[in-house]
């Protein structure tokens, strides 16, 4: 096994100092800020026209008890179905675990610097979708086909890079249901008596199952559940994370006032950064698989790209709601929980960083459940890690999926079937296994990932650009010819079937 751990030190090493290091952090908010000059502070000028497109009306419809119509009988998603897979593969471990390596490693400052690579993130991820949604095939079955390989292909004529992304994010998303099972077992062992390697087996066998069953129905069988769980799954934090602070509540303005005095410090700048690029990717680690709102990575433009939607635009708005719910909502919860119990309590002086190098981001990150709730708290802590991780895992089989089937384009639908046997087989063996090449591994992938798709996102932020103002300008009244697919015969459909009616 020694030349295991001699490969798993060398990834680890070019992970750590090459592909996600400071680097590769300043490439990916350099592409924010340059996407933020570009569209004129997009997601701040249209900031309550994404509330009011996207959210709110999916709330009313729910109230209502609207039900989703296919068009033409494509086998795509409603727009929160997209919205909800997508988000299921963010929404995940790292917005608990990721934010309490951030703070160990940079103090409480670095939740400071998190929003502020979040706020950049927005308008990458409002061009990601845009240009996903713009470039994106729809085949003979009626199913939509998208993603930065087809940005990058079509829109760069770049196919060589386009399937060297597709490769990344096949090998990555390989890697994640193993990476996350892995988390689930874990957890599940902690609390459950008996052998753990029993317990791995069945966790395995468990969560293999129910995913097949899950990804067999393909977009929309995930994008059901997804639209299902993860709505419960982000309420349940909330709502606990809530009843956590108030409990610390006289702590409160003490850890907002810790967040903003830790910030300008350089250990808090550079522990900041690394803790997004730990929310961003995933990272060698307590569940070695969290990332946060994904913006750069490209991976959630795969189910966006799903919607039923003809409006690029409308979905590039789902991005910007989705990257503020999860940095600037539930990242901000977990942190905010995590300093006031500390603060309230006494226990874990965050900005003593350099006497807390015993502190693990296990032990932070169900801190404030366990010490506020008691064993309630070690309860819940013990469900939400295990539905954060399953949802990622359904979310990435399709990102996967959808990777394999570009690569194998010939043959897509054996290769889908192929990756879906080996997706399912492999889910078994990340949960008795504790392969720390295998999550290296998985690291490289996403960076590897990351790289092309940012090429794509600048190299076509005049695209971005055109589509949004021609979006804009017919929302004004101003009779022009709508950008709403790469390909003349699917804009001219999309483009019928709008007629000058609202793309619901």
């Amino acid at each position: 096994m020694k030349i295991f751990d001699t490969l798993t030190a060398i990834v680890t090493f070019i992970n750590d100092n090459i592909l996600w290091g400071i680097p590769m952090v300043l490439i990916i908010l350099g592409t924010g800020i340059f996407m933020t000059v570009r569209t004129r502070c997009l997601q701040v000028r249209k900031f309550k026209v994404s509330l009011t497109t996207t959210i709110v009306p999916t709330v009313k419809s729910i109230f209502r008890k609207e039900k989703h119509t296919h068009k033409n009988g494509e086998k795509s998603i409603s727009q929160f179905e997209a919205f909800s897979a997508a988000i299921s593969g963010t929404v995940g471990t790292g917005n608990i675990v990721g934010v309490a390596g951030a703070m160990i490693s940079g103090g409480p400052g670095a939740v400071f610097w998190m929003w502020v690579s979040a706020f950049f993130g927005m308008v990458t991820n409002y061009s990601e979708n845009v240009l996903g949604l713009y470039y994106r095939k729809k085949d003979e079955d009626g199913n939509f086909s998208g993603g930065p390989m087809h940005y990058i292909e079509k829109g760069l004529g770049w196919k060589p890079l386009a399937k060297f992304f597709a490769l990344c994010c096949t090998l990555a998303a390989v890697g994640m249901s193993m990476v996350q099972v892995n988390s689930i077992s874990g957890t599940v062992q902690n609390v459950a008596p008996g052998n753990d390697s029993l317990v791995a087996w069945i966790v395995g066998i468990a969560v293999a199952l129910i995913t097949a069953l899950i990804v067999i129905g393909g977009i929309q069988r995930i994008g059901k559940v997804a639209s299902t769980i993860v709505p419960f799954m982000a309420l349940f934090f909330i709502i606990f994370a809530f009843v956590v602070i108030f409990m610390n509540v006289t702590a409160v303005p003490a850890a907002f006032a810790l967040i903003f005095k830790c910030a300008f410090s350089f250990k808090a700048f550079a522990g900041g950064l690394f803790g997004h690029m730990i929310m961003v990717a995933m990272r060698y680690g307590f569940a070695r698989g969290i990332f946060s709102n994904e913006a750069g990575l490209g991976s959630s433009v795969i189910a966006h790209s799903a919607s039923d939607t003809r409006e690029p635009v409308k979905q590039g708005l789902w991005g910007v709601f989705e990257v503020f719910l999860d940095t600037f909502v539930i990242c901000t919860l977990t942190a905010v929980s995590i300093l006031s119990t500390c603060i309230k309590t006494g226990k874990y002086d965050l900005t003593d960083i350099a006497n807390n190098g015993d502190l693990t981001k296990a032990v932070i990150s169900s801190f404030a459940f366990s010490e506020n709730l008691g064993i309630f708290g070690t309860l819940s802590y013990t469900i939400i890690l295990p539905l954060f991780a399953f949802t990622t895992i359904i979310a990435w089989s399709y990102y996967g999926k959808k990777s394999a089937e570009y690569l194998f384009s010939k043959k897509a639908k054996v290769a889908s079937m192929v990756f879906s046997v080996i997706f399912v087989l492999l889910i078994v063996v990340g949960a008795v296994t504790s392969s720390d090449f295998v999550w290296s591994l998985d690291d490289m992938f996403n960076a590897l990932m990351a790289i092309p798709n940012l090429i794509g996102v600048i190299g076509l932020s005049g695209v971005v650009l055109k589509i949004t103002k021609n979006y804009f300008d017919r929302r004004k009244g101003l009779d022009v010819e709508p950008m709403l697919s790469y390909y003349p015969e699917l804009n001219e459909e999309f483009k019928n079937e709008l007629s000058g009616k609202d793309d619901d």
